[in-house]
């Protein structure tokens, strides 16, 4: 298969031509991107506090909140053609959308670092078990660069080419054999009575699982864009979106939980990695390891998109660099807890947000050219900035009430009251 490179401008909208992707290939992505070992493994952070019945609680609400504003920002790529940065500036003005912008690229080299440390972990368990212990083939660093080199070769590649060249004609279907052998080994070897009936530990609050729940569809807002501004129509990319993370996020999360409770309550660091290795012959897992390179992609894909909107460079070239960057860090940094992580991602995103989404949808109306043209909206930049005060004060001093949706509703809120008065002060100038 001849793979080539597709250019896309990050300030531009995409041309007419270029809105190709259908529900069926958004379904295809977002169910591959709510996939992965580190769903898998973000479930297993969840077991031993809230035990099986209150993580798939916690999952099922978080997921579900998370995947229907997922959607709906989605959808502004759809409206705009734009890639998500460059429609902050609709929403922040031209210099405000430069925060973001950073902060975005900040936390994609973070999460790109992070998906290849974890193929490399489990690429170096399988490996293990197939070949022996000490043997070339579970060596970290040449699991760390082959993983890096293909998720950068991926990103270069372009959005287009992945997901109708690779993910929907035969990816997708190899995704769902090894979801559905996870499932079947679960439920033939597994005691989920036992395990059921088993609390937690009361080591993790109900709210904090749904924050944790809540950011993964979160940490993907600052990047949808990217890929529905190629959407053939708003009401395809919302459903699709929505509909597939949804699922692979809720599925994946849980055998993460049951897994751990089932085989892995160990206090070995792979102890997940193990048990899935041991499920099929590894076959499954080594699936989903496969399936993860496209997550990487995603990240240093889009995290060049996000540069983009600073530095006068080809994404490719972008792309490239980055993949580079997140090899090294990886190569560098051990697998460390990611639960912090996930947090900041909310705490500065679903603030964000919370301001974009009432600005496109209610001032705005879906109407691009109603943006006021300006460096700075001070309106916009104080909802989203009292937002993110609210999530950290709140995950300070009342962690037992979560923090994402009310620092969502706060800034949103905000934005409403700030946003009207900032239309009706413009046009009494006028």
């Amino acid at each position: 298969m001849v793979m080539t490179t597709n250019t896309y401008s990050p300030h531009q909208s995409v041309g007419s031509n270029q809105r190709v992707l259908g529900a069926r290939d958004m379904f295809s992505l977002w169910f591959s991107l709510g996939i992965g070992l580190m769903v898998l493994q973000l479930g297993a952070l969840l077991a031993p506090g809230l035990g099986m019945s209150g993580a798939l609680l916690a999952i099922a609400c978080g997921t579900a909140v998370g995947v229907l504003l997922l959607g709906a920002v989605a959808v502004i790529g759809s409206d705009t053609g734009r890639s998500s940065m460059a429609a902050l500036k609709l929403s922040l003005g031209s210099k405000g959308a430069l925060l973001p912008a950073l902060l975005n690229v900040l936390q994609l080299i973070g999460w790109g670092a992070f998906e290849i440390i974890v193929m490399r972990d489990a690429a170096g368990v399988l490996a293990e078990r197939a070949f022996g212990a000490g043997t070339g083939w579970s060596n970290p660093l040449l699991w760390t660069l082959f993983f890096g080199a293909l998720a950068t070769l991926l990103a270069v590649t372009g959005p287009l080419t992945f997901v109708r060249k690779i993910l929907r004609k035969w990816g997708i279907w190899l995704l769902l054999g090894a979801c559905l052998w996870l499932t079947w080994n679960l439920f033939d070897k597994a005691d989920l009575a036992s395990i059921w009936a088993r609390g937690g530990d009361g080591s993790m609050p109900f709210a904090l699982g749904f924050d944790i729940a809540i950011a993964m569809p979160l940490s993907w807002l600052p990047l949808i864009a990217d890929y529905s501004r190629f959407g053939k129509s708003a009401v395809r990319v919302f459903g699709g979106t929505a509909l597939g993370f949804f699922l692979g996020n809720v599925w994946l999360m849980s055998l993460g939980v049951a897994y751990t409770l089932a085989f892995a309550s160990g206090a070995e660091a792979n102890a997940l990695l193990l048990a899935l290795a041991g499920a099929g012959l590894g076959i499954p897992l080594l699936l989903i390891l496969l399936d993860e390179s496209e997550n990487a992609f995603a990240d240093i894909h889009s995290a060049a998109v996000s540069a983009g909107i600073v530095l006068p460079l080809r994404v490719e070239s972008l792309a490239l660099a980055i993949g580079v960057l997140c090899t090294l860090i990886a190569w560098l940094a051990p697998l460390a807890e990611y639960q912090n992580f996930l947090l900041l991602i909310g705490s500065v995103f679903a603030p964000l947000f919370g301001v974009v989404l009432v600005d496109h949808f209610i001032l705005r109306r879906r109407r691009a050219e109603l943006a006021p043209v300006c460096a700075w909206r001070g309106d916009t930049m104080l909802a989203w900035g009292s937002g993110a005060v609210i999530y950290h004060l709140l995950s300070h001093y009342a962690p037992d009430i979560g923090a994402t949706l009310p620092a969502f509703l706060v800034a949103a809120g905000l934005q409403l009251v700030l946003g009207h008065l900032s239309r009706k002060r413009r046009t009494v100038i006028r």
